[in-house]
């Protein structure tokens, strides 16, 4: 993989070299590799098709979890989210002790692996709030509840420069990998002044199907605004908002 340099950036193939825009620039490669209909018929590569069924399964399922939250998301995300959630959604594939190589799933792993993902890189939910709070799901009444005892902003929350006001954000999402389909709701805060003395208890509470037997999952967020002449604004675009995995179960 080589980088191109100059001017003019090209896009496409010249004889065996290809052209192409990544979000590291604009690269070029030789063109090589092992014939297609090899890799989907030869025995020798029979490893190789159950990595690929694999990851695929793993990619698909990052897409299901990202258009079931996508009312946070859109507000709270890097660049690369895409390729890390589908990263860590092949660990959790491979940990199924149920099913064959290349047939394992997501749903059949270890689903709690997803506890802690974060969202956004430039602004990690883990290095952003240090208030203590208490996260619930339960899937008998199919209740998640956010509960965050008064605190003071500005000495429990690692805000941007430039925030005068923030809000906490929390979602749950029902899972159907298989279908590739979700369920997803979500309950926030009022904007908040970040140099208030102290904040009012803050109670988050969403619901999905009682005794659901599909995955959830169970995000929390926040967002940053500047207030100008009255008006609020997200902060440098959100870029510094924070959203995160707090819980992650199988029935």
């Amino acid at each position: 993989m080589a980088r191109q340099k100059g001017i003019i950036k090209l896009k496409g193939t010249i004889g065996d070299i290809s052209f192409y825009k990544t979000s590291d620039g604009h690269l070029a490669r030789e063109k090589g590799g092992v014939d297609a209909s090899r890799i989907a018929n030869d025995p020798a590569f029979q490893r190789t098709r159950e990595n690929g069924s694999e990851f695929g399964r793993a990619g698909k399922g990052g897409k299901v979890i990202r258009n079931a939250i996508r009312l946070l998301l859109q507000n709270a995300k890097d660049k690369r989210v895409v390729s890390r959630l589908t990263t860590d959604l092949l660990k959790v594939v491979k940990t199924d002790a149920t099913n064959e190589r290349g047939l394992r799933t997501i749903e059949n792993g270890n689903f709690t692996l997803l506890k802690g993902f974060e969202f956004n890189v430039n602004g990690k939910l883990g290095a952003t709030l240090f208030a203590d709070y208490r996260a619930d799901f339960e899937r008998t009444s199919g209740e998640a509840v956010l509960v965050i005892p008064p605190f003071s902003p500005k000495v429990r929350i690692a805000a941007p420069a430039g925030t005068t006001h923030f809000k906490v954000l929390m979602g749950l999402a029902e899972l159907n990998f298989e279908a590739e389909t979700s369920k997803f709701e979500s309950d926030e805060t009022a904007i908040l002044p970040y140099d208030s003395a102290d904040t009012s208890n803050i109670d988050l509470l969403v619901g999905i199907a009682a005794a659901s037997t599909k995955p959830v999952i169970q995000v929390m967020g926040i967002e940053f605004y500047q207030e100008v002449n009255g008006q609020m604004y997200p902060l440098k675009n959100g870029s510094y908002n924070a959203l995160a995995v707090i819980d992650a179960t199988v029935a």
